[in-house]
């Protein structure tokens, strides 16, 4: 079977995707700490990854909240296991190590949790980025530790179109205050 591999961009530098028709294999971030070379074995083909690159843009965008792909990661049954649970943590939501480790029956493989996750052969599309720590604490990130914010920030809806985070908006309930006291003051 014929792997496939291309270069994207994202916000944070070049991603390389890698893919067969079973599907998506890879994510790596081309200039974080781990950046992967393509086997020469590989076949250049953008063409193959035309979906994929349009759903990752509508990401960074902040239009897509679910990616529709067939993924393929690699791994041991246990890291698939792991996988499967980050891949449904909800965009804009987050969780824990210990809650992964819960949801997959084994509330004391907190380490391996991490562990599995940092392995993550596909990230952004399983948002290894939504995990946190216990303390509700970023944790790191092959992609780096700005870009889990960014990601987080994002799906928190605190970026603006251009992607830089806006400054915190009141609540509805200040809002109406100091409405209320401005009103009240011009009576």
């Amino acid at each position: 079977m014929t792997t496939h591999y291309c270069y994207t961009d994202s916000p944070f530098g070049k991603l390389l995707l890698v893919g067969d028709f079973q599907g998506l294999s890879l994510i790596n971030f081309q200039d974080g700490i781990a950046p992967v070379l393509p086997e020469a074995h590989w076949r250049k083909d953008a063409a193959f990854f035309v979906n994929a690159i349009v759903q990752l843009k509508e990401y960074y965008a902040g239009k897509r909240q679910r990616f529709s792909l067939r993924l393929n990661p690699s791994g041991s049954e246990f890291q698939r296991q792991v996988l499967a649970i980050v891949a449904r943590i909800p965009y804009g939501e987050t969780a824990s190590y210990a809650d992964i480790a819960r949801m997959v029956g084994k509330p004391k493989s907190v380490r391996a949790v991490g562990a599995a996750n940092r392995t993550n052969p596909i990230p952004i599309m399983i948002p290894c980025h939504r995990v946190i720590g216990t303390n509700g604490k970023l944790t790191s990130f092959n992609g780096g530790i700005e870009m889990k914010q960014w990601m987080l920030d994002l799906e928190a809806g605190r970026l603006d179109a251009d992607g830089v985070k806006r400054p915190p908006l009141l609540n509805d309930v200040v809002e109406q205050e100091l409405a209320d006291d401005l009103a009240a003051e011009l009576v």
